[in-house]
């Protein structure tokens, strides 16, 4: 796949790590099996920050004897930020390409460390943590959150974020991928490494925040969080409220087609079914014979009803066979239900529909093509046909997207 970002995706996500893995400075002579700690901190235009950062996370580790490398993603910095780090200790790996996400795909890449802890370059997390992130993935745990909620210190989170924002996207998270994760957007958490190829991360923003929650929720990793203190930013902040806010949004509604497809779509297709059908039985609702314009309204809710959930069912395609999703209820649907049975759904409906109209037809010729008196069978006609047209080439359409399992 190639071309621009398609959701928020980065197209060339492998090539980010090739690039990336040619710019490491050169690591210590201690072997990868060594290390058992990556501390891997993100940065962009951080020299206020960085050096002190890398220092505590490097005494953090020494002093609780743990093993372990601080790795800066210096994200294409103006300032003298990778130099700061590299002479804090640091291992330097540079990543052109701007982004909270694709400075971590960069410093991922490049760890050699059992564990991951990530931490930002802003002097918000307390790196003396370390080792209790590390004690949870000791116990089996694969991905490790902090919780700030309880303990931000005064001037260390906007109170639009704190009391609006984080809450209310932690929630929906929740809502839709039943995590328990109470802080899905804290930047300090670990994981392990061996775990980054099942999650298949790849976005380049700070939705990554979201992508790494929720890929592993639905892998069914072990998630463990526990709570942080969280401290008043040094220097200037490169989060943008609305911006970034929408596109944690975006992604958390891009990767749930049952909420953003099938359940709207089902509801609008089931709202259109009574209306025609009151309309149709002249049948008086809420005091009222409902008409001719009544049944329009209702054949517009099937029509965009029936597309929206043909759209959310490719969605589930899409996400099973290129994205590695995994949706219990879509492989049940998948191994009942095959092509024919979606050709053969849509080939009647578009039937009855023409049968109608050809009905409709004949009797308008019968007196002599004079005024046509079936507006409301027509309207059903109609919009069995369309219906039956959508079905038919949306079934196609997914077994085009199901190509690829047969690869």
């Amino acid at each position: 796949m190639s071309g621009a970002p398609v959701f928020g995706y980065v197209p060339e996500r492998m090539s980010t790590i090739e690039q990336t893995t040619s710019a490491v400075e050169p690591a210590s002579s201690d072997p990868p099996g060594d290390l058992v700690v990556s501390v891997v901190i993100p940065c962009l235009n951080e020299e206020e920050n960085i050096e002190a950062c890398v220092r505590a996370a490097r005494e953090a580790l020494d002093a609780a004897g743990i093993p372990g490398e601080v790795l800066v993603a210096d994200n294409a910095s103006e300032d003298r930020s990778a130099e700061l780090a590299r002479a804090a200790g640091a291992r330097v790996v540079h990543e052109p390409r701007r982004g909270y996400g694709s400075a971590y795909l960069a410093g991922f890449a490049a760890a050699r460390g059992r564990y991951i802890v990530m931490g930002d370059a802003d002097l918000t997390y307390d790196f003396n943590e370390i080792p209790r992130f590390v004690a949870e993935l000791d116990d089996g745990a694969d991905l490790v959150m902090g919780d700030r909620m309880d303990n931000i210190q005064p001037g260390a989170m906007p109170w639009l974020h704190r009391y609006v924002g984080n809450p209310v996207l932690s929630g929906f998270l929740n809502a839709l991928y039943k995590t328990g994760v109470r802080d899905a957007h804290c930047g300090m958490r670990a994981l392990r490494r061996s775990k980054l190829e099942l999650l298949d991360l790849r976005t380049p923003g700070m939705e990554f925040a979201s992508e790494m929650v929720i890929r592993a929720a639905k892998r069914g990793l072990v998630i463990r969080q526990f709570p942080i203190d969280y401290h008043p930013r040094g220097g200037e902040s490169k989060l943008s409220t609305w911006r970034d806010g929408w596109r944690h949004l975006r992604f958390l509604l891009v990767h749930s087609p049952n909420h953003l497809f099938l359940v709207p779509g089902l509801l609008m297709a089931l709202v259109g079914v009574l209306v025609m059908a009151a309309a149709l039985a002249q049948v008086p609702v809420l005091g009222r014979t409902w008409d001719l314009h009544s049944e329009i309204a209702g054949a517009l809710l099937v029509i965009v009803g029936v597309q929206v959930v043909s759209l959310g069912l490719c969605a589930h395609a899409y996400g099973l066979y290129f994205m590695g999703d995994r949706d219990p209820w879509f492989d049940r649907m998948r191994a009942r239900f095959r092509l024919e049975h979606g050709l053969l759904l849509g080939g009647v409906t578009a039937l009855v529909g023409f049968a109608i109209a050809v009905a409709i037809v004949v009797q308008w010729i019968s007196r002599g093509f004079g005024e046509l008196g079936e507006e409301r069978l027509a309207i059903l006609a109609v919009a069995l046909l369309i219906c039956g047209m959508q079905v038919f080439f949306s079934s196609f359409l997914l077994s085009i997207i199901g190509l690829r399992r047969e690869r």
